[in-house]
């Protein structure tokens, strides 16, 4: 009985081709997107750990790297001098979140937002210079702006009505979200993205040590689990949320770029648009804008071996309530257990020619 891979390899059609006829070089890869999706991105940190401190270290191009939420903490720890030591030590710092609250009761998003600003502050931003001063690596920071009374305050009762009623528009049509929410990117100034974010409108803000933390928090901001970031510097001012609101696992106009692969490590096959489209499944199929992408995701049947038989999820806070071992022990597996998909690419990195199965 053949022994079922813990990678599955999917592409679009462009991508597929070029995997086939040379399989996959450094050089090949010229921007690299990571999801949100809160701790079910801790099973990609051996991959993100080879990728960035191993596969792509000797390279001397231009990557571009994209992120919303847990994507973007991902991608700017990617960014520092040392990829390998600062992605373990964001994963580290992932499981063994904690936060104060009563018996029985819900730590308040004021209090997370206080916590794990200080800890991004600390492991990003007195290091900003050497961050945004990567010579290789340009950062793009997913957000998303509250437009409207709604979602301009950041109040707890406002905020719940917007997103509902965001929520109803979404249900008609994806382009009423801009309506609620605007896409802001902060994005490294040295370099523009290699292709239009013309998928919805977008403003573009010059990534900079006064606005890294902050636009990192913001884009890890859940509505109602953490507290929305209020003016960021250098972007209009408001109300911003978690990046994966308006743009949950990036699916964008890749197919435009003039050169090069788009490599995607992910949780799941799938690339849906935005949170909002999660149970919408007629979105989720692929689109002609991946043509030039490879996703990288774990094989269903080996996330049935995980702890709980699934990938970590926001609703292990509850099912662990105040057992933080048990969480800690559960996803530290996880973490450990991620090495595997990092040594499957690794094999397959070395084969003049990949097979990878079409996009979802």
């Amino acid at each position: 009985m053949a022994v079922q891979p813990a990678l599955l390899v999917y592409a679009g059609p462009r991508a597929r081709a070029h995997l086939r006829e040379r399989g996959l070089q450094p050089a090949d890869v010229r921007v690299i997107p990571a999801a949100a999706g809160g701790p079910k991105g801790l099973v990609l940190n051996g991959l993100d750990r080879f990728i960035f401190g191993h596969w792509l270290a000797g390279s001397t191009h231009t990557v571009h790297l994209l992120g919303a939420s847990i994507g973007a903490l991902r991608m700017a720890s990617a960014s520092l001098p040392k990829p390998d030591a600062a992605l373990a030590t964001m994963a580290d710092d992932y499981v063994r979140q904690d936060y104060e609250h009563g018996p029985g009761r819900s730590p308040t998003p004021t209090h997370i937002s206080g916590v794990f600003g200080a800890n991004l502050q600390q492991r990003l931003g007195l290091r900003s210079t050497e961050l945004l001063g990567n010579p290789r690596y340009r950062l793009h920071v997913f957000t998303s702006r509250g437009r409207g009374p709604l979602l301009r305050s950041g109040g707890r009762r406002a905020t719940t009505a917007g997103y509902l009623a965001a929520f109803a528009c979404n249900l008609v049509s994806r382009r009423s979200l801009p309506g609620w929410l605007e896409r802001v990117v902060f994005s490294d100034p040295r370099d523009r993205l290699p292709f239009a974010l013309n998928d919805q409108p977008t403003t573009t803000v010059g990534l900079s040590a006064d606005n890294l933390v902050p636009s990192v928090l913001a884009s890890c901001s859940m509505p109602l689990w953490l507290a929305a970031v209020h003016d960021i510097p250098g972007g209009p001012r408001g109300a911003y949320w978690d990046g994966g609101i308006t743009d949950y696992h990036l699916h964008l106009p890749y197919a435009s770029m003039s050169a090069g692969l788009v490599l995607y490590p992910h949780f799941q096959a799938q690339l849906v648009p935005g949170w909002l489209d999660k149970y919408l499944r007629h979105r989720h199929g692929a689109t002609v804008q991946l043509d030039n992408v490879v996703v990288l995701a774990p094989n269903p049947a080996w996330i049935a071996h995980l702890p709980n038989g699934k990938l970590p999820d926001r609703d292990d806070f509850k099912t662990y309530a105040d057992d933080l071992a048990g969480r800690v022990r559960a996803w530290s597996a996880v973490v450990t257990r991620s090495q595997q998909l990092a040594d499957e690419f690794g094999s397959l990195l070395m084969r003049p020619s990949i097979e990878a199965q079409p996009l979802l």
